[in-house]
């Protein structure tokens, strides 16, 4: 009779193996991290690009005369929501809306759902500096509220 040595793994096996799924494990979770970070800043850039194309529509329709403004006015919505909401195209014989976004998208980087679309972004009116944006009179621009630093080194409120 033999004897057949055993079946099976040893403990330093085992604690090589222990280690090396820990050592992934630890590598996986940063990928992740950055992964949705991209994500969330590509959608930021989509939704930056679609609002901006939309206030330029409204200022081009109004410098065309078929948006009601006052004389002293920039042409730039009064606010955000107008974008989607429609103004009366005053060159239209039965007054129908012109619609400038069918949505308004949020800030991807502003984590309170409470607020509205419209309130998730900063806004700066046309007499506001670059450098100091604030509210005003009308949305000439949006950019988001949120302090974070983006991948590029460069803060999402400035991009």
């Amino acid at each position: 009779m033999t004897i057949q040595p055993g079946r099976g793994f040893t403990l330093i096996e085992l604690l090589v193996t222990l280690a090396i799924l820990a050592l992934l494990g630890t590598l996986v979770l940063p990928v992740a991290e950055v992964t949705v970070q991209r994500r969330d800043e590509q959608e930021l850039r989509r939704a930056l690009r679609e609002i901006r194309h939309g206030l330029d529509a409204y200022k081009k329709a109004g410098d065309e005369g078929r948006v009601t403004r006052a004389a002293d006015a920039s042409g730039y919505p009064e606010r955000l929501e107008l974008l989607v909401e429609g103004v009366p195209d005053l060159r239209s014989p039965k007054q129908a809306k012109i619609f400038f976004l069918r949505r308004l998208p949020r800030d991807p980087f502003n984590p309170d759902p409470e607020l509205s679309d419209a309130a998730t972004w900063g806004k700066r009116s046309y007499a506001s500096e670059a450098d100091e944006p604030r509210e005003g009179d009308d949305v000439y621009d949006v950019y988001s509220t949120s302090e974070r630093v983006g991948l590029n080194g460069i803060p999402y409120n400035k991009w």
